[in-house]
């Protein structure tokens, strides 16, 4: 439990309005997970802005308090899981878009803000934030760049960093770290932000954001398309993104069972069910009259080359947004139980073999084990949810296994894009070398020689208490 005493000076800082007490917590959703699981922590506490920030982690450094940063909750890796004895350090206070520069092409925001309000915000000034993901409408600017975000653009603008031009980073002694710079090109020296993004609010508190933002698309291409093989679906990701000229920004792919269980009870299927695959593919562009003659002209000679067996083109927003709630709602995979889900990255040329191995491994360990496979493939996502096995710490820990353990050998990763947090952090070893790690363990001793932002995600550290 955190001490009273403790509470009442973080009061002093934030006020009354700034400070959620345990019992209060326990009323709180936990994020995806919960309700019924809610916020265990022993308290909260809203600060209003980063020099309040800096004063609650230099008063916690001080008497060894753990802190848990809090963004939209969207994550799926326990990183923001916290015990009665940490403390919570919501940034839900911190959501202003403090300007935003249609000359430079930039927004700096605080780190509350979220996702779809930002890109909102860039569009109603003609622009475009890049980053996108199905939970826009939660996760927050700030979050994103701690888990260093991916989503559904990756393939033409890359991860949450490729956004990011400058932060504004608090430190674990409450040390403001200045980096708020607008520049596209600035060679002087360590570009020190890139300490903070990826690494899950272990290193220090993001408040503060410099986001590079993009022109509008004026035009916006989109397809639903059933393809015969993997093979011929990698082939189309290689013609589509040369015959559209780099317009390619997503290029979503479905395998057949999972394209099932997604359009299950849904009248007015854009393509029937049966196939072995699908993929999502859209485009965007700058010239609506050749851009979708383009578009429609490289789907029909990839129909003639027998790359794709049918397709299923967008005429409307209304349909467009159709399209895109099948490729979102995952949440009907957790209908099924028990029900675990991955995210894991590697060469695609590798993907089939990983895939029927880890299949034939599952079966063979529990017949009418249920394998459902989506992901963006174009950046060697792939999403797995899996249904076998008890619903148990050793049935999960098995289904993991045979999850995580060929990775190392495919030069592949335990987390394509939700991170490590409590939950990964034992196959870390599988996609990360002792050497790697252990620079790791040292950058975080260095910057929080006390442990206390978010000890215990992503690794452990030894305990140095006796």
């Amino acid at each position: 439990m955190i001490a009273e005493s403790l509470m009442q000076r973080l009061s002093g800082i934030v006020g009354p309005r700034g400070l959620v007490s345990r019992d209060e917590l326990q009323q709180r959703s936990a994020g995806v997970w919960g309700p019924p699981r809610t916020i265990q922590a022993g308290g909260l506490v809203r600060p209003a802005n980063t020099d309040e920030v800096a004063q609650i982690l230099k008063l916690c450094a001080a008497v060894g308090q753990p802190v848990v940063t809090h963004g939209g909750l969207s994550g799926v890796v326990n990183g923001a899981w916290a015990n009665e004895d940490e403390l919570v350090l919501s940034m839900e206070r911190m959501h202003d878009i403090e300007e935003i520069d249609p000359i430079g092409r930039t927004m700096r925001a605080q780190a509350g803000v979220k996702l779809a309000t930002a890109q909102d915000e860039a569009s109603a000034a003609g622009l475009m934030l890049p980053l996108d993901l199905g939970a826009r409408g939660s996760a927050t600017l700030g979050g994103n760049a701690a888990t260093n975000a991916g989503g559904n653009q990756v393939i033409r603008y890359g991860m949450a960093r490729q956004s990011i031009l400058g932060l504004e980073v608090v430190l674990a002694d409450g040390q403001v770290l200045d980096s708020m710079n607008a520049l596209l090109k600035n060679n002087a020296g360590y570009d020190l932000k890139q300490l903070f993004i990826g690494t899950e609010g272990t290193l220090g508190v993001i408040t503060r954001l410099v986001l590079r933002l993009l022109p509008a698309p004026v035009s916006r291409e989109t397809a639903l398309v059933a393809v015969p093989d993997f093979d011929a679906m990698a082939r189309l990701l290689g013609w589509l993104d040369q015959r559209l000229g780099g317009q390619l920004s997503a290029f979503e792919a479905i395998w057949g069972n999972s394209y099932k269980l997604l359009t299950e009870g849904r009248s007015n299927l854009p393509l029937p069910v049966g196939h072995d695959f699908y993929v999502l593919v859209e485009a965007l562009g700058a010239d609506p009259a050749t851009d979708g003659e383009r578009f429609e002209a490289a789907l029909a000679d990839a129909l003639s080359d027998g790359l794709i067996r049918d397709a299923a083109m967008v005429k409307s927003d209304p349909e467009r947004v159709a399209l895109w709630e099948i490729r979102d709602d995952v949440g009907r995979f957790w209908n099924l139980s028990p029900m675990y889900m991955f995210d894991v990255s590697l060469p695609i040329r590798s993907m089939p073999a990983y895939l029927a191995g880890l299949e034939q491994d599952l079966a063979d360990a529990w017949p009418g084990a249920q394998l459902f496979v989506f992901g963006h493939l174009g950046d060697g996502n792939l999403h797995l949810a899996i249904c076998a096995g008890p619903a148990d710490k050793s049935g999960r820990a098995r289904v993991e296994h045979f999850v995580y353990a060929p990775l190392g050998e495919l030069a592949g990763s335990v987390s394509a894009e939700h991170g490590i947090g409590l939950e990964k952090k034992a196959y870390l070893q599988f996609c990360r070398t002792a050497e790697e790690i252990a620079l790791m363990k040292t950058l975080k001793q260095t910057l929080d020689p006390h442990n206390v932002l978010n000890p215990g995600k992503v690794f452990d550290l030894p305990d140095t208490t006796n």
